[in-house]
Formats: structure tokens, C-alpha cells, sequence
């Protein structure tokens, strides 16, 4: 099976959001507003939201233009601008997966590619980056009724490239609270199971990964509505991103009030959870009754 890599620094979404984000910081530091950029490049208001947060692809004519407005005149930093803009337009790594990759899943994965900090809950399953093959393709055999064999194998895939990036030189921080019941729950079956637990055993010695188990000792909690991520970047230009995915779409939080409100929740998992000394432990005990 081919794994193809994501790449560092995420892909054309994140550019987009980067180079978006630059703009929208050298438009409010002039003091302009957004009607008065929509006019330099002939366009609208709303259009101008979409270039500044990373929603659609810039065209270079419209770049220089806005950096002009910006009295941006230095030819270095006007070039870097535009390559960047043009990397944008590049297609990502996963471009070879589009026939079996939602549209609404792909700005996920490039997020989750260039982020520096990953924390995430699955109350479920076993996290996306954590899982055995078998495990996905039991997953993706009962989420995916309707694939042929080969569809099936291509997910698999695909989740098995965005593996890589916990492999990286410059790695994620993946800090990941699982809900008792996704461990308990025999995906696959026993055998199955057994050698995903054994999986997430050997993943708890990885340097870059804190592994919490959220235990059914306690009782509700503020994610019991269900699993989300909260992305963070080395980029001071982007901001932290919460991904909170639904059965045919998913949602993208990035305002700091609904961050902030989702970092309390995470918190919250974490101080109910289990410590993460204890993680081996609990899942020795789970092991034992397969």
C-alpha cells in the first residue's frame, strides 16, 4: 500500500490562512478598512473577508495591489508575498486521495500538518492518528457501506499518510484524552482490538505524545456531545483551531471566545482524566479482559 507524507508547514489551505492573515494585520495596522481595500482590487467587502481568512485563492494582481495600499513597496518582501500566494495554489499532498477525501475533511488536513500542538478527544473511537490499520479498516468497513474494496483500501491509505507526521523531524505535539468507552468497545473484534491497545501502549513512549484516558468513573462531562481538536501553529499569524466534525460536514472554530471555551472543556477532560502515568496501567486492565 502507498503512504504518501504530509508535508512540513501543511499545505495550500494553511498558506492560504497564513498569507490571508499577514494582509489582514498590514490592513489594520494602516488603519484601512475593508470597503477601502475591496476598492483597490475592484472587488467587495466580503471578498476581502474571504482573501483575509484564507477561503479562497488570491490572484497575484490583486496582492500587489493590496500591498501597495499597505505602502508595502520593498521589492524582496513584495516577491515573498507573491510566491508565497502562488505556493497556495499548489494542491496539497492528499490531492492523490480527492476521490475518497471529503472536501469538508481536507482543510482538516492541512491544519493538522502544519500545527505544532494537536490536543484532541474521542469519546468513540481511538483517535485517527493512533489507530492500527486493522482498526481503520474496521472503521472505515462500517462508516463506508457503499465503498468498493479498493475505495475502503485507499482510506485507509490516507489515514495511514497523515500517520507520518507524528514521525516527523519537526513532529506534532499530539496530547489526546480517550474516552474509557472507545477502548472498551471491540472494533473489529478482539483481536483486533487487543493489538490496537498493545498499539496505543507502545505509542505512550513516544516523546511527542500524552496519552490520558478519560475513565467512566467520571461520570458526565462538558464533551459528552462529542469528540473535537484543537490545532495550534508555530505561526504567531494564525490562530489556534478548533475542528469539530458531524456526519456529512464538519465545523471550523477560530473567533478566541469559541477557542477559549473549547480549551476550558479540554481542561476540564484532562483534570477528570486518569494522569498519564496511569495510562498503561488502565489499558493493561482493558488487555486483560480479551
Amino acid at each position: 500500500m502507498t503512504e504518501i507524507a504530509p508535508e512540513r508547514g501543511g499545505g495550500p489551505i494553511v498558506r492560504r490562512m497564513l498569507v490571508g492573515a499577514q494582509l489582514r494585520r498590514l490592513r489594520t495596522e494602516k488603519g484601512i478598512t475593508r470597503e477601502q481595500a475591496a476598492e483597490a482590487i475592484r472587488a467587495s467587502e466580503w471578498k476581502i473577508h474571504r482573501l483575509e481568512n484564507g477561503q479562497v485563492a488570491f490572484k497575484e494582481r490583486d496582492i500587489i495591489d493590496l500591498l501597495h495600499l499597505y505602502e508595502i513597496t520593498d521589492p524582496a518582501e513584495v516577491d515573498e508575498f507573491v510566491a508565497l500566494a502562488r505556493e497556495a495554489s499548489t494542491p496539497g499532498w492528499w490531492q492523490h486521495y480527492g476521490d475518497v477525501l471529503p472536501q469538508w475533511f481536507r482543510s482538516y488536513v492541512d491544519l493538522e500538518s502544519a500545527a505544532t500542538l494537536i490536543r484532541t478527544y474521542e469519546g468513540q473511537l481511538v483517535p485517527g492518528l493512533l489507530q492500527t490499520e486493522e482498526y481503520m479498516r474496521a472503521v472505515v468497513g462500517d462508516a463506508w457501506l457503499e465503498d468498493a474494496p479498493e475505495e475502503a483500501e485507499r482510506r485507509v491509505a490516507l489515514r495511514l499518510g497523515r500517520q507520518a507526521l507524528l514521525e516527523r523531524e519537526d513532529a506534532p505535539r499530539l496530547w489526546a484524552v480517550i474516552d474509557e468507552a472507545a477502548l472498551r468497545r471491540p472494533v473489529g473484534g478482539p483481536v483486533v482490538m487487543r493489538a490496537q491497545l498493545e498499539r496505543l501502549i507502545q505509542t505512550t513512549k513516544l516523546p511527542n505524545v500524552t496519552l490520558q484516558v478519560l475513565p467512566f468513573a467520571a461520570g458526565a462531562h462538558p464533551a459528552m456531545v462529542g469528540a473535537f481538536s484543537i490545532l495550534r501553529f508555530a505561526d504567531q499569524e494564525l490562530p489556534d483551531v478548533v475542528y469539530v466534525e458531524h456526519l456529512n460536514n464538519a465545523s471550523y472554530l477560530d473567533k478566541r471566545d469559541e477557542v477559549e471555551k473549547y480549551l476550558d472543556v479540554m481542561e476540564r477532560l484532562c483534570a477528570g482524566g486518569k494522569p498519564p502515568a496511569r495510562t498503561v496501567g488502565l489499558l493493561d486492565k482493558i488487555l486483560s479482559t480479551l
